[in-house]
């Protein structure tokens, strides 16, 4: 049996098609590639879909335009009022322009981590614990404006960054939890004095309103001598007017 021969037109056709074959590459709907020929950029970055890409000539960079979930480790920071704490945040950003983020920056997920942790500290160093407890909104806010505008250069867009917790030292602890109680007897003290305040002034006004009218005491004394009749005593208590203590004194002094 013969050996089987192939022309060189053929040999060359079969070359190319798997040539072209391995050239081919499909990008994901949230992905872009970035494309050096002869290693020179080109203006726009391709994808989704399908990309030829000329290998040796072309060179592909995949860049994803997810939003990226970066977990910044814990960091060591002294407050402004001498507190050591330990603070870790989270920082949502995306590439906005896939060019710049391969070429301005050597690896954008590793500088913006860098950034985030150089402005976390400094940031939040220059802040009060009392700020950083209690005004976490606003430190958010300064934290993503600040790194924001550093990853600008390289096409990166920083969309929120979450202060997520501050491990406080024991002491300190125990001294805030001293604090928060001494706080609500103090919140407890005012609210009852406020009560006898008011407790007192609705007694002066009633007073007041039994002056002008003396009938409201003979009232007064049949509705208590009701209300302990109902209790079913076998002792009942009669009131004295103090009006009449106040006649019969002077009597009795000059007898």
């Amino acid at each position: 049996m013969e050996g089987l021969t192939l022309s060189p037109t053929l040999v060359l056709l079969v070359i190319i098609v798997l040539y072209l074959i391995s050239s081919i590459q499909i990008l994901n709907e949230y992905e872009r590639g970035v494309i050096f020929r002869l290693g020179k950029l080109l203006p726009q970055p391709k994808g989704p879909g399908i990309v030829l890409v000329f290998r040796p000539i072309d060179r592909i960079v995949r860049v994803s335009l997810r939003t990226v979930v970066l977990d910044v480790p814990p960091q060591d920071i002294i407050t402004r009022d001498n507190v050591s704490v330990k603070v870790n945040a989270v920082v949502y950003f995306r590439v906005m322009d896939p060019r710049r983020a391969v070429v301005e920056v050597e690896n954008y997920m590793y500088a913006t981590s860098q950034i985030s942790q150089t402005t976390l500290r400094s940031v939040l160093g220059g802040a009060e614990l009392d700020d950083l407890l209690a005004a976490r909104e606003r430190l958010n806010q300064q934290l993503q404006t600040i790194i924001d505008h550093q990853t600008d250069p390289w096409g990166i867009k920083v969309s929120a960054v979450e202060v997520k917790h501050v491990d406080l030292p024991q002491d300190m602890q125990r001294a805030m939890a001293r604090q928060a109680e001494a706080e609500r007897e103090k919140r407890a003290k005012i609210i009852h004095a406020e009560g006898e305040l008011n407790a007192a002034e609705k007694l002066s006004q009633a007073a007041a309103i039994i002056d002008r009218q003396p009938a409201t005491m003979t009232l007064r004394y049949l509705q208590t001598l009701t209300e302990i009749a109902a209790e079913q005593n076998s002792t009942i208590i009669f009131p004295l007017p103090v009006e009449l203590l106040r006649v019969i004194m002077p009597e009795r002094q000059r007898t």
